[in-house]
């Protein structure tokens, strides 16, 4: 009988460990984001050192792949292949590797950064 609860709890807990996605939870969240100043230094640092630089850095560079400068970042951009992997277009390796897709307001500014000419500003 104790094993039959003790396994009850241990499902219990293991079917209560999930990942949440703030856009699923608060989806009126993306309605404040603003894509109209997306600049290399507001947008596109900020999310580079957040959620890629620990993979693809100078130091690291998994895959070959170095976003640490703004040359070798402007050449993902413009071949397609930087929108392909954030948006796991099929066909590309989605990125962040082994974790949730960016969130939507940051593809959103990644994308309009990419479209206004991938510019360093």
């Amino acid at each position: 009988m104790l094993s039959v609860v003790c396994l009850g709890i241990v499902v219990v807990l293991i079917s209560s460990c999930y990942y949440d996605n703030e856009e699923e939870l608060y989806p009126s969240s993306s309605v404040n984001c603003d894509t109209t100043n997306a600049t290399y230094s507001l947008v596109m640092e900020p999310v580079l050192s957040s959620k890629c630089y620990v993979c693809h850095s100078t130091t690291v560079a998994n895959g070959g792949v170095v976003l640490d400068s703004y040359a070798t970042l402007k050449s993902y951009a413009d071949n397609g292949k930087l929108l392909g992997v954030i948006n796991h277009t099929p066909g590309f390796s989605p990125m962040p590797k082994n974790q949730a897709k960016l969130s939507s307001c940051d593809i959103a500014k990644i994308t309009s950064w990419v479209n206004q000419g991938a510019i360093n500003n």
